[in-house]
Parts: structure tokens; sequence; C-alpha cells
């Protein structure tokens, strides 16, 4: 009842600022970095007229808060008109050099007034990680960054703190939940800041938290209950890790039994690899696959016990999950689902193979079958069914075909570039395989293998947000879970000593 009643109190004092333009997007700017968001979609969206107001500002915070909420929100900010789904909103052209320009010299360059206001600043930066290959915004990080640096040490103590982390883990290519955090904070910090927005905040993260206890001891209780730890010695027993995954991909209450469903298909994708890398021989490896395109429970029957009982488990849930999808949603798509699996597991054996004849394969080979053995397309075909989305839709009909859509791949690609960077292996995986910064020292004797991947990385960010905002060939739902998992890579990596501080802190937020 007090979570409601602060809701209602928030709607309230929403619909009682919708003077002040700096007020009405600066609040929603507020709901979004706490996550509370969705219960204030209404009032999100009449707000709207007002962020594309303020787009042709001459204030560098007012228009650039508005241009990074509007393209958020899903309008395009880069056509002749501003559209959103169904409806047409008639503006002048807009694009991002327009809403830019006026606060740059005839050169192109930031002028040096704005380089002074750090809030402006701050938002100039934050639209810089929204770049969907616009020259204006790799100039607008490299001119944000450098004053921002700069000018911490000079900053009241709150602030500059925030401005460090902001730098440190830019909100666009960051987790919300783990931004919101240190939002929550910051305004804590300012006696001018709405208390109803923080107690609402501070409310929503602890009934997120006793949800997510629940659902790590369902997931605890089937882990235990399938027993293929103790059948299979050489498999890793990590319920946590897995469960990161679709924790922080999947966000909302109304999700939890999805979050519970991913997790195990995740578990399985990572048993699968254990045998693969570290079990089986390359025979039995080959009858496993062949096993599991006939998709029969039969057909295991000449497999060695261990793989029966993973292929039991993973036919299992597969079948459930096909099942929990025809029930909410009126699709069965165990067609697209088995398929998927039958694409996994042929490339596991492309890369096992490879390692088994001593083969190095060339840059493209490694990297187009590696994005599959992240396992990520099979984990988010799975999600975006759960969902209701129906991938035999003409925008989505390559989700079981040789092509992955930029939805998929992007994400996946940057998951895989992203762990073979450094020695720890994949986030998913930790076999034996061999990595891309290896193969392009091989191939590139002295190049710099890390600054090439970095630059593919970003290539791909481009191009998710170009997926995210300028296409949208998806819901708006599909590319969240997308630019999660992308996010989720990129802020969760290793330090120097195989560690990942950043999520052993996350973990701690959410479930203890």
């Amino acid at each position: 009842m007090e979570h409601q009643e602060g809701v209602k109190s928030v709607k309230a004092m929403l619909h009682q600022n919708q003077k002040d333009k700096r007020e009405v997007v600066t609040n929603i700017d507020h709901l979004k970095r706490l996550c509370i968001d969705h219960y204030f979609q209404d009032e999100i969206d009449e707000a709207m007229n007002t962020c594309l107001d303020l787009v042709h500002s001459d204030d560098l915070l007012d228009a650039t808060l508005s241009f990074r909420l509007v393209r958020e929100a899903g309008y395009d900010v880069s056509a002749g008109r501003y559209t959103y789904h169904t409806f047409t909103l008639v503006k002048a052209l807009a694009n991002t050099n327009e809403v830019l320009r006026q606060f740059a010299d005839v050169n192109g360059d930031y002028r040096l007034d704005h380089s002074k206001d750090t809030k402006g600043l701050l938002s100039l930066q934050d639209i810089s990680n929204l770049n969907m290959g616009e020259e204006s915004l790799y100039k607008a990080r490299e001119f944000s960054r450098k004053h921002l640096t700069s000018a911490i040490e000079h900053l009241e103590p709150n602030l500059g703190r925030y401005v460090r982390q902001s730098l440190d883990h830019p909100y666009h290519v960051s987790l919300m939940q783990y931004k919101a955090r240190h939002h929550l904070s910051y305004m804590q910090s300012l006696s001018s800041t709405n208390t109803g927005m923080q107690e609402l905040a501070v409310a929503e993260f602890q009934l997120n938290k006793l949800l997510n206890q629940r659902e790590m001891q369902e997931i605890k209780r089937w882990w235990m209950g399938l027993g293929l730890a103790q059948e299979i010695p050489a498999t890793r027993d990590q319920l946590l890790k897995w469960y990161m995954f679709p924790l922080t991909i999947v966000e909302g209450q109304a999700f939890s039994r999805y979050r519970i469903e991913t997790t195990k298909i995740i578990s399985l994708v990572s048993i699968v690899d254990d045998i693969f890398d570290v079990v089986a021989t390359q025979e039995e490896l080959s009858r496993f696959t062949e096993a599991i395109k006939m998709w029969d429970l039969a057909a295991a029957d000449s497999l060695p016990s261990y793989m029966r009982s993973c292929y039991s488990a993973l036919y299992t849930i597969t079948n459930d999950i096909a099942d929990l999808v025809e029930r909410e949603h009126g699709l069965y798509p165990m067609d697209q689902l088995k398929k998927a699996w039958a694409t996994l597991l042929d490339a596991f054996l492309v890369e096992s193979k490879w390692l088994s004849a001593n083969q190095v394969p060339s840059l493209d080979d490694y990297l187009s079958n590696g994005v599959i053995t992240t396992g990520a397309p099979l984990a988010l075909l799975h999600l975006f069914f759960m969902v209701g989305h129906d991938p035999t839709t003409a925008g989505s009909a390559n989700l079981i075909s040789g092509h992955i859509p930029a939805i998929i791949s992007c994400p996946s690609k940057i998951l895989r570039l992203w762990d073979d960077m450094g020695s720890a292996k994949h986030a998913l995986k930790e076999g034996l395989d061999g990595s891309y910064k290896n193969l392009y020292l091989k191939e590139n004797p002295g190049g710099d293998a890390e600054g090439h991947m970095l630059g593919l990385i970003k290539s791909e960010w481009e191009e998710l947000n170009r997926e995210c905002f300028s296409r949208r060939s998806y819901p708006s739902i599909l590319n969240q879970f997308s630019l999660n998992f992308a996010r989720m890579v990129t802020q969760f990596g290793y330090d120097d000593e195989q560690k990942r501080p950043i999520v052993e802190d996350y973990v701690k937020t959410l479930l203890f």
C-alpha cells in the first residue's frame, strides 16, 4: 500500500509541475535514472512535446537532455519528421548536426564558453553514447570528456564524485539498475530534489531484492534436483553467474518467470560447452550433435550416461518453455528452438574440430562462429519467444536462418570480442578455445589487437544504436533486452586479478 501511495504522490507532483520546461524534462530524467519510469509512462508520453520544443533550445543542458529523451523514446530526430510508432509529429528538420551546431564554431568544434557548464557537459557526454555514426557526437564525446575530467578536482565533492562515476560508467552503455544507486545517492545529497521520487526508488529497490532472492532460491532447487553437477564432475556449478545474465538483461517484476527459465537455458549452454571442451571425445561429440538434431530422446540411447542426462535436461526445459509460450501467447516455437540448439552444437563442433586438428581459422570464420558459441543468440531467442515475440513475422524471420539480425548479433559479437580481449575466458563459457586477439596477432604480428577490437566493439554499439533508435525493427522490449545484454558485457569486465569487482558489488546490492 505504501508503494502504491508513493506512485500516486509522484504522479501528483508531475501533474503539478508542468509549467517549467526544464523541471519537466529533469523530472523525466530522474524517473528514468532511478528505474521507476515504468510507473509513469503516460506522464512521460505527455512530456515529449516539451522535450521536442527544448531540442531547439540555446541552452546546452536543455537541448542535449531533451535530445536524449526523445531519441530514447523512439522519436527519430535524424529524419525530416519526428516519428513514433503510429503517429507523426509534424516538425522542422532536426538532425543531430542541426541540434548541436548552435553550440559549435564555424569549424564544427564546440565553443569554449560551454566548457564550464558542468551539467550541460554531462548531458553532452550522455548523448555521445547514443551515437549512430554521427560526426557531431564523436566531437561531443571528446569535448565533454576532456573538460569534465579537468573540472573534477574543482567541483563540490558530491558533484565531483558524480562526474567521475559518469565518466567511468557512462549512462547509456551501463546497466540502469547499477547506475540507479549512484544517482539516488547524488539526489539525496541535494536538498532541492523531490523526496517522493527517492522514497519510491528505495521501496522499488527493496521489492526487487525480495523477488530476486526468491528467484535464486527456485533456481537452486531446480539445479540440485537436476543432478548434473554430480553426474558430470567436470561441469561448472556457477548458479549465481548464470543468474546474473537474466537478472541484468530482463528487468521488471512481471518478467520473474522468464528470468528463471532463461537461467536454466544458460546453465545448459554452459554444461554442453563443458562437455565439448573437457569431457567428451570427438566421436562422442559428433554423435551427441546428431542426436540433438533428431530431437528425440530415443536418439540418445547409444550415448554415454552423462550425455543422456544432459540431453534429457535440455530436451525437457526447452519443451517446457515452448509449452509456456503457447499457454501465454498462443505460439508454439518448438521448431525454432530445437533448430537453434542444433545450430549451437554445430558451432561447438566446428570449434572442437579446429582444436583437435590444430587448425587456425581466419578471423572472419572465427568471429562468425564465435558469435553463435557465446550462447547469446540461443538464449535471446528463447527470451524473445517468452515475451510473446513471433519470429516468423517479416521483421525477424532471420532469427532461425543463417543470418543473425543486429539486435542479436551486436550484443553477441560485443560479448565475444570483449572477453577475448583479456586473458579471462568467455563470460558464458570458459573452455579451451582460442581467442580473436591471438588470431589477430598471428595475422598481424606486432599489430594493435586491443585497439582493433575496441574499434569493432565501438562499431557494434553504433549498429545496435541504429537498430534500436532508428530502424526499430523490433518491439521496444526486445531492444531493451539487447541493449542490457551489451551493457552487461562492457560493464562487467575483469580486472588485473581476473576478478569482476563491479559484478560483485552489483550482486551484493541486488541479492544480499
